[in-house]
């Protein structure tokens, strides 16, 4: 019986996420910390942080509260173990102190004697004692009919609340507070405002933040130990040592990607299949297609500042390229990236799906890599590399 109990326990609640972490996360967010610092504090992936915020809207949940007299954890695992004795109710009951009609009511709403489990049986309870009260909106249909069609014009819900409150009386039913709107709006679980009045907001903002919420001046998304691309040394810059590299990723329709990366002296391409954009694939992917080179065409990497290379420190260690970053919105410093990703849409328009094998992808660097290149006094970028490994 023991061991069925601790598998029930590891079935309760969101899987990776402690209860002690979510109440971290919540108390920071009241704090107005951001989704990043939040993150770091926890040691989580911002997404899941925001999974979490996105639940209730970014409102920080009321704290649950036991009604007064109501069972305890404590004591439905008395009650599991009793029936696990084949007590009777009654037995039970008095040990507890409590009376025989709650100890049957509580295995009767809870699949019996023969299923009773303390720890669902807990879950369930703190479920039923949530009892969501009908919101003003959901309750009087000619206001929210009033509420949808504004929000649809593009008013915001500070102006649908004052225009109200100018026009109507207090006691006629036709009044709302903005904040109302926005819950109704960013806590869908209430099912009264559809989803798609969001996109008239013009914050564009998923969830809702209030005035303590601000980013300014915050430490965001940060990688952590990135070298500056104002450290490289001087020979990247004039392009005539082989082997230094820029990298970014090439964005496809549906969440689809490919790394790409150049040499700057030979224009030479690689492409590299991705799973996905997170940092795990991105550093498994270059690791793993970047090694097929020579070492002696491997020097350096310049990347934008995406937290997909967050992982640097791995991909300098698997391939020996010290990896430098680019200043934010500097898309100029990896120029040469930028003008092949220019090429590359010739074959991955935007607009569609990017999400090709790595021998595909193999095939159409090889094309890009034997066209002539003015740039290379119409060599290809292939008959250059290869004359420096000769």
């Amino acid at each position: 019986m023991i061991m069925v109990e601790v598998v029930a326990v590891a079935k309760l609640g969101r899987p990776g996420m402690s209860d002690e972490d979510r109440q971290q996360l919540w108390d920071r967010w009241a704090r107005g910390e951001s989704i990043s610092q939040i993150a770091r504090a926890i040691l989580r992936p911002p997404g899941s942080v925001f999974t979490v915020l996105k639940g209730t809207g970014g409102y920080v949940p009321a704290p649950r509260r036991r009604r007064e007299g109501s069972l305890t954890l404590a004591e439905r695992e008395e009650i599991s173990r009793g029936l696990a004795r084949e007590e009777s109710m009654r037995t039970i009951a008095a040990r507890l102190g409590r009376s025989p009609s709650t100890i049957s009511r509580e295995i009767g709403r809870n699949k019996g004697p023969r299923k009773y489990r303390a720890v669902d049986a807990e879950d369930q309870a703190w479920r039923r004692a949530r009892r969501p009260k009908l919101c003003l909106l959901a309750r009087n249909e000619r206001l929210r009919r009033f509420v949808s069609g504004k929000l649809g014009v593009d008013w915001s819900p500070e102006q649908i609340a004052g225009y109200l409150r100018k026009h109507h009386e207090p006691g006629s039913g036709m009044r709302v507070s903005h904040e109302t709107i926005y819950k109704s709006l960013f806590v869908q679980a209430r099912g009264v405002l559809a989803k798609n009045l969001q996109r008239h907001l013009r914050s564009g903002r998923p969830i809702r933040r209030n005035v303590h919420n601000t980013v300014t001046g915050q430490w965001r998304s940060q990688i952590t130990d990135a070298v500056s691309i104002r450290h490289r040394p001087a020979e990247v810059a004039d392009r005539a040592v082989p082997g230094h590299w820029e990298g970014d990723l090439l964005i496809g329709r549906g969440q689809t990607q490919i790394a790409t990366v150049v040499e700057r002296s030979t224009r030479f391409t690689v492409l590299v299949a991705l799973s996905g954009k997170d940092m795990r694939s991105v550093t498994h992917g270059l690791s793993t297609v970047m090694t097929r080179l020579p070492a002696q065409v491997l020097k350096s990497l310049t990347w934008d500042r995406g937290m997909e290379l967050a992982g640097h420190k791995t991909v300098s260690a698997n391939t020996g390229l010290q990896v430098y970053f680019a200043d934010p919105a500097s898309p100029w410093q990896r120029g040469t990236n930028e003008n092949t990703n220019r090429l590359l849409r010739q074959y991955f328009p935007k607009g569609t799906r990017i999400d090709f094998s790595q021998d595909d992808l193999d095939q159409v660097a090889h094309q890009l890599n034997t066209r002539p290149r003015k740039t290379l006094d119409f060599d290809t970028p292939a008959d250059r590399i290869a004359a420096l490994l000769r």
